[in-house]
C-alpha cells in the first residue's frame, strides 16, 4: 500500500474540516450519521442545567465555549426550578440561545396538565431568534420501579402526544423530545410517529452516539456526558452555529 506522506498535523485540520462540513450539510439534509464520535463533530457546544447548577457564571460559561443551553423550568405538574429566571434569563444576557425544558412524569398527571403547567411557567416560546423550541425530557422513572411509569405503549405515545399538541397550540411549536434509545423503544414500542415533527435531543454519555430512538434519522441535539467544561450536562448541536440560530428561529 502506497504511504500517505502529508505531514500528521496538517492531515489531522483536514480531517478536521473536513467532518465538521459533513456533519453540517447531513444536518441539513436530515440524514446526519447516528455514530458520529464527539472528537469529530464540527457543530455549536452547549448545555444543559438545572436546580443542581444553582447560580450559574453565565458570561464564563460562554467564554469556555457555550452557545447554547437548555434550562429546567418544571417537573410533573407542581415543580418549578427556583434557579429558573437566574439561567434562563441570565444565560440569554450573555449571549447564548436558551430555551426551557419540562420533565415529564406521566404517572401524576396529563400530558395536556403538563404542558400548560410547563407553559404557564416558563416553557414559552419567542421568535426572537434566541429562544430554542421547548423540550420535552421522558426518561426512566426516577421515582418507583415501575418501567415506563406503569403506562403501557399506547398509553405513553398518548401522552406524549397530548404534551405535544398542547405545547403546539400554545407555542406555535413542537417540542424537542429528550430520551434515550432504549426507553423509548421500551416504553413507546419504537413509536415513528413524532419523528417527522420533533426534533431528537438524544441522551447517551460516550464518545459516540450510537443507536438512534426508532423514528428517527438523525439527532438535533446530544448530551455526550453529565460532566465537563460547561456546567451541567455537556450536549452538541448536530449542524452549524447559523443553522443553530434558524432553528431557534423557526
Amino acid at each position: 500500500m502506497a504511504r500517505d506522506h502529508m505531514p500528521s498535523r496538517r492531515r489531522a485540520r483536514r480531517h478536521a474540516r473536513f467532518v465538521a462540513a459533513a456533519v453540517a450539510a447531513l444536518a441539513v439534509a436530515g440524514t446526519a450519521l447516528a455514530e458520529i464520535p464527539v472528537s469529530a463533530a464540527g457543530g455549536p457546544r452547549g448545555h444543559d442545567v438545572s436546580s443542581h447548577q444553582k447560580n450559574v457564571d453565565w458570561q464564563r460559561a460562554k467564554d469556555k465555549g457555550a452557545r447554547f443551553v437548555y434550562v429546567k423550568a418544571t417537573e410533573s405538574d407542581s415543580y418549578l426550578n427556583p434557579y429558573f429566571a437566574q439561567q434562563y434569563d441570565g444565560s440569554r444576557a450573555a449571549g447564548l440561545l436558551r430555551g426551557a425544558y419540562h420533565f415529564a412524569v406521566p404517572s401524576k398527571s396529563s400530558g395536556t396538565a403538563q404542558a400548560r403547567y410547563f407553559m404557564d411557567h416558563g416553557g414559552r416560546w419567542r421568535a426572537d431568534g434566541r429562544t430554542l423550541p421547548p423540550a420535552l425530557d421522558i426518561e426512566d422513572n426516577p421515582y418507583d420501579k415501575r418501567k415506563c411509569y406503569g403506562l403501557s405503549k399506547a398509553r405513553t405515545v398518548n401522552w406524549i402526544q397530548a404534551f405535544s399538541d398542547a405545547v403546539k397550540r400554545g407555542t406555535g411549536r413542537r417540542p424537542v423530545i429528550y430520551t434515550t434509545a432504549k426507553w423509548w423503544n421500551d416504553c413507546t414500542g419504537g413509536s415513528g410517529a413524532f419523528a417527522a415533527h420533533h426534533a431528537l435531543w438524544l441522551a447517551r454519555w460516550g464518545s459516540s452516539a450510537g443507536a438512534l430512538p426508532r423514528g428517527w434519522a438523525f439527532w438535533t441535539f446530544w448530551q455526550y456526558d453529565n460532566h465537563g467544561g460547561l456546567p451541567g450536562d455537556q450536549n452538541l448541536f448536530n449542524g452549524s452555529a447559523a443553522q443553530l440560530k434558524r432553528f431557534a428561529r423557526g
